[in-house]
């Protein structure tokens, strides 16, 4: 009987061996199976988060790119504004100096039912003009000045309001 008791104990022994040994490979075959889907997982996340990186720096590439665009119109919008005052005042300053020299007067058209004598305006003895049979009359160059003033700011303004509204037109567009 001993024989058979460790003839028994010899087969228990290797079966539960054999038992231990299948388990370890089963767990160890889990885990590899486990880690192989844990990896694979990972990859797809990162492909993910790498993909998301790309289209956001496309689009702050592309944001920039309309930015600077934007800059390069808004720098020469200006420059043709700048260039536009400029003209415009220099042909404001122009014309002043002729007013003061007298190289030019200014005259208005009188109604012809209106008094030649006027207070602040010279009744003209000429009687060439573009307009005929209208009785004209020289502004005093003082007068005119102050006109040529009045529109040389209202030139300005007119420039600066086309300014604001080709750059509205541009940034609504």
């Amino acid at each position: 009987m001993k024989i058979d008791a460790v003839k028994w104990g010899g087969v228990l022994l290797a079966s539960l061996s054999l038992m231990a040994g299948s388990a370890w490979a089963a767990w160890a075959w889990q885990a590899n199976a486990y880690g192989q889907q844990l990896a694979a997982k990972e990859a797809a996340h990162q492909t993910e988060r790498t993909d998301l990186a790309n289209a956001n720096s496309a689009q702050i590439l592309a944001e920039q790119g309309k930015r600077l665009a934007l800059e390069q119109w808004l720098a020469a919008s200006d420059q043709s504004h700048y260039r536009a005052l400029t003209d415009e005042k220099t042909k404001q300053a122009r014309l002043r100096d002729r007013l003061a020299t007298a190289d030019l007067r200014l005259s208005v058209q009188l109604a012809a039912t209106a008094a030649t004598g006027c207070v602040g305006m010279q009744a003209t003895t000429s009687t060439g003009g573009v307009v005929y049979g209208a009785h004209r009359t020289q502004l005093d160059p003082a007068h005119a000045q102050r006109i040529i003033g009045i529109t040389d700011d209202g030139d300005q303004g007119l420039i600066a309001l086309a300014g604001c509204q080709s750059f509205l037109r541009a940034i609504t567009h």
